[in-house]
């Protein structure tokens, strides 16, 4: 007999679990707001970078690719990265350098590809071809139509409410209408320890933090389809390609309480300034901007796995920045755990994101 499964939140987290769920167990998924994907996942950089967070976010980054490059014709296309750096920021060209795989360039070479960049001040350059874009709203689609495919429903407009356990099984109360599952998975998002302190869970601190981002016009009108994503040493600030613009952010990490987040002036034009000094053309118009946040555990590891408080609940929390890019591993993770089926993903990893590491 299938376990029923309620998973809380419907960001790229709930969506990925719900997918990799939905042929074994019966699914039924809330999502607080109107839509799905509303808060972070909907306001992601949408980058695969394979060396990009702890080494287990590395290791679940790694076991995604197979999935983001073939899955429903695949989820990616090419944007490359390049690292540039000033005087007396060696140290951290360096270790980025080391972590993210880079080769050293010359600044003809950088030229070439940003033509853009004031050479006048930037003393050294770093690039690497592996870095993606992420189609995120076709990767949303995917999950979302799995799911279906198997019986799973999605339910808007479902606020958590109160959560409680009798006769070994959960009972939510959301959006004025009552839940039952033998399994309550907290993907949760920003929200996560609020769903965890209903469910009288373990007291992990999910922390959100705020992460600003501007859109402004591509400088001189020219074709920035075919830049990579420019980075600041030590993720101080990045600009993207986005639609024929860039968006640029500060990489501001504001700790907050969660909401729906919005970026505030002075943020955007402290990353505005940043990209500015690299540059040889100012930044005169910001045509948008937007704010996310991205949440992480105290040691931003994420946190996946059954409660040892709280039995059948199960945590899927803490993704950060890299929810997207590791999602088709951790949705497959989170079902072989669930389930009962040997994961491929290393017993180490494993632990290391586990939350008995709270107890």
């Amino acid at each position: 007999m299938k376990q029923d499964i309620l998973i809380i939140g419907g960001g790229v987290a709930g969506l990925s679990a719900a997918a990799h769920l939905a042929p074994h167990a019966t699914i039924t998924l809330l999502e607080a707001e109107s839509a799905t994907g509303y808060h972070t996942s909907g306001r992601s950089a949408a980058l695969f970078e394979e060396h990009y967070g702890q080494v287990s976010t590395i290791a679940l980054n790694r076991a995604s690719r197979s999935f983001l490059e073939t899955q429903d014709g695949g989820f990616l296309s090419p944007r490359g990265f390049m690292l540039v750096g000033m005087e007396g920021q060696d140290k951290a060209f360096d270790d980025d350098m080391a972590v993210m795989n880079l080769d050293e360039i010359t600044a003809d070479q950088a030229c070439s590809i940003i033509p853009v960049l004031n050479h006048d001040v930037i003393t050294r350059y770093g690039h690497a071809t592996g870095a993606q874009d992420i189609d995120t709203d076709r990767l949303m689609q995917s999950y979302t139509k799995i799911m279906r495919s198997h019986g799973g429903q999605i339910i808007t407009n479902a606020r958590v409410e109160s959560m409680s356990r009798t006769d070994d099984r959960w009972q939510v109360i959301a959006g004025g209408n009552s839940y039952t599952a033998d399994v309550v998975i907290n993907a949760a998002g920003a929200w996560a320890s609020q769903i965890a302190r209903m469910a009288g869970a373990q007291d992990i601190c999910i922390q959100p933090y705020r992460r600003s981002v501007a859109r402004i016009p591509a400088p001189l009108g020219l074709d920035v389809s075919g830049w990579p994503i420019l980075f600041g040493p030590g993720e101080t600030w990045y600009a993207k390609p986005d639609a024929g613009a860039l968006i640029i952010s500060p990489a501001d990490e504001d700790p907050v309480e969660p909401h729906d987040a919005w970026a505030e002036d002075i943020t955007l034009a402290e990353g505005i300034a940043s990209y500015q000094e690299v540059v040889t053309e100012d930044v005169t118009r910001v045509t948008s901007n937007w704010a996310g946040l991205r949440s992480f555990a105290p040691d931003r590891n994420l946190v996946l796995g059954f409660d040892s408080l709280a039995p059948g609940f199960f945590w899927c929390a803490g993704q950060g920045g890299y929810g997207m890019q590791s999602s088709p591993a951790t949705g497959q993770l989170v079902a072989d755990l669930i389930i009962g089926h040997p994961p491929e993903i290393d017993a180490e990893i494993i632990s290391r994101i586990s939350p008995a590491r709270f107890d």
